[in-house]
């Protein structure tokens, strides 16, 4: 996994809440297990018309959200199905980090083992955060995950919660597979000797 350190660029307001699993990446789109290729079908329901075109009306498809890294959102984001895709369809359409009031416990675990920091912030200062880049969609918003905190360039400062662990694993690339190949030399050693005794 790549390294996160700190996130800078446009945040994309998602006004919504209980966003689900299926909302994010529906089921039609689940027939891969590969982790790329699922960002033109991130959001698809609410993304593309009936004819295929893009929605003007969504905000992933505004101009001024284009390249975003950060996305703002509604409470209890990513409840639904525990599918993993969800947070692999976010990375791949090229968002590292998910602003929130409250996750869902299976979807927050996804994004950690993929990269993704879904960031917890009271409901006030996320919608304050959300009216700042409505207001002015150019916006400057910076995650810092070494010093835990959310600032924008024109005042914005809040410190965000994160399990010391986690926080740990996504500074360092680190996921399940890696902090197992951590203890290699180990894991090794005690196959060696139970192939022994057996």
């Amino acid at each position: 996994m790549k390294p996160f350190r700190t996130v800078s660029g446009p945040a994309v307001p998602l006004d919504r809440v209980d966003v689900d699993t299926d909302q994010i990446i529906p089921k039609q789109f689940l027939k891969r297990i590969e982790r790329t290729g699922y960002g033109d079908v991130l959001f698809y329901d609410w993304r593309y018309l009936a004819d295929g075109s893009p929605d003007p009306g969504f905000v992933l498809n505004r101009e001024e959200y284009q390249g975003a890294p950060i996305l703002l959102a509604g409470r209890n984001f990513g409840c639904g199905s525990s599918r993993e895709h969800a947070a692999w369809a976010l990375s791949d359409f090229g968002i590292r980090v998910v602003i929130a009031p409250s996750f869902a416990d299976i979807f927050r675990s996804n994004c950690f083992q993929n990269g993704l920091l879904p960031a917890l912030l009271p409901e006030d200062e996320v919608e304050a955060l959300m009216e700042r880049v409505r207001k002015r969609p150019d916006t400057v918003v910076t995650v810092s995950l070494e010093e835990r905190r959310i600032r924008d360039d024109a005042g914005f400062d809040a410190a965000f919660e994160v399990d010391p662990f986690r926080r740990e694993c996504l500074l360092e690339g680190l996921d399940d597979i890696g902090l197992a190949l951590r203890h290699l030399d180990e894991i090794e050693a005690f196959e060696s000797a139970r192939t022994v005794e057996a």
